[in-house]
């Protein structure tokens, strides 16, 4: 059996949902994928007694915990002070900690406030987890059944603290044999599409089926224990991706590179030594920021106005044939330009639309290869930015499809 896990996150910021919590979220990534079984989510605010008692629960009913934030400075970061208190530890100062706080400071040539003495202050036995980007240095220690680690709340000190000192004592801690995950991406399939077209696979009962939305695809995941036979997961993922066709764009976890959608759409490009020139309305410009700093993206445009675009390449853009008119642009582009490929993306809606979250805006995309036109439609609702992401992904998603030899 994994050993067990639980996280603990720490601040007023974090419980009034000032703050999202994305330290969790990333921590149970990464520890998860370890081996470990993450069994609570906690999150307490700035008060002392709350903390002393979650502390103490957590000490006899997991066998690692992972503490984020109130290492601060400031009189409501507690939890050196709290974990003293819940295990009957003094306070003790570390001069190291401290010279490495006041060495911060001076190299930013910036003098060190008092208050700051406070973070060099630890409780009894713990094991000091330095922290060369911030002041505030993290902390370890076994208190009954649980080994606790304490670390900053700030994301970048975090992992920074995590990836470097705490993955690897807890791989020399623990014994762990990590579960194999298999997620299988898609663009275009909802959740509950999913569901039913998946739905006459059987599923052993030890192997967890899960769903994840998110802005840029929608995955099904695939936990298996640790010793699951190869074969039978190699078998039970590749039916569920048969199952859900051509949405899927990549598999991650069964020994090949994955990746998100740009990742895929670049190394097929790349495979092919192909080129592309992009013209870009609703997605406005995000299509080519995803694809930031890749050779083979040779021309971009973006036009707000539809209208303008056909004007300054002296065609006429016609509301009512929205294809015929992207087939033109296409064409046009690929008389003086150098690329291999002309990917162009117009849409119908006015600004009233496209603002709208309750109205549609119908996506026309083409790609002109040397084999000729390739074409999807796409109705996209939701708010402004949930449009112009769609638009560019769908827009990708048709160059992926052409390129993975799929339907359109």
């Amino acid at each position: 059996m994994n050993p067990t896990l639980e996280i603990f996150s720490q601040g007023e910021e974090v419980v009034t949902g000032q703050t999202v919590d994305t330290n969790a979220a990333w921590l149970s990534e990464q520890v998860v994928t370890m081996g470990f079984t993450v069994t609570r989510h906690t999150a307490v605010g700035d008060k002392l007694n709350d903390l002393i008692a979650l502390l103490r629960e957590i000490s006899v009913r997991a066998d690692c915990c992972i503490c984020t934030g109130g290492l601060g400075p400031t009189s409501d970061d507690l939890t050196s002070d709290a974990v003293a208190k819940a295990f009957d530890l003094p306070l003790e100062f570390d001069n190291i900690a401290f010279e490495q706080i006041k060495r911060f400071f001076t190299l930013r040539n910036r003098t060190m406030p008092e208050s700051n003495r406070k973070q060099a202050m630890f409780p009894k036995g713990a094991e000091r987890i330095d922290n060369a980007w911030g002041t505030a240095p993290g902390f370890s220690l076994q208190a009954g059944r649980c080994w606790f680690a304490f670390v900053p709340g700030v994301p970048t000190e975090m992992r920074h603290l995590f990836l470097e000192s705490i993955q690897p004592t807890l791989a020399s801690r623990f014994v762990l044999r990590p579960n194999k995950l298999v997620t299988i991406k898609t663009l275009g399939i909802g959740e509950s599409a999913i569901q039913q077209c998946i739905g006459a696979i059987e599923i052993p009962p030890q192997v967890q089926l899960g769903f994840r939305a998110g802005s840029d695809d929608v995955q099904t995941k695939l936990l298996f224990p640790h010793d699951y036979p190869e074969a039978a997961v190699n078998s039970l993922a590749s039916k569920v991706a048969a199952e859900l066709g051509d949405p899927v764009f990549a598999i991650d976890g069964l020994g090949q590179v994955g990746g998100d959608l740009v990742f895929t759409v670049d190394q097929l490009m790349t495979a092919g030594k192909h080129t592309l020139a992009v013209v870009e309305t609703a997605s406005q410009g995000l299509l080519a920021a995803k694809c930031i700093g890749l050779p083979w993206l040779l021309e971009t445009r973006f036009e707000q106005s539809q209208q303008r675009l056909g004007q300054k390449l002296a065609i006429d853009v016609n509301a009512d044939d929205l294809m015929a008119s992207a087939q033109a642009i296409a064409a046009e582009i690929d008389k003086t330009g150098d690329a291999d490929f002309v990917l162009v993306q117009l849409y119908a809606g006015d600004k009233q639309t496209f603002h709208d979250k309750d109205q549609a805006i119908i996506l026309y995309n083409t790609l002109l290869t040397r084999d000729g036109f390739h074409q999807t439609t796409h109705s996209v609702v939701g708010p402004i930015k949930r449009k112009q992401n769609q638009a560019a992904l769908l827009a990708l998603d048709l160059l992926r499809r052409y390129l993975q030899h799929k339907e359109l």
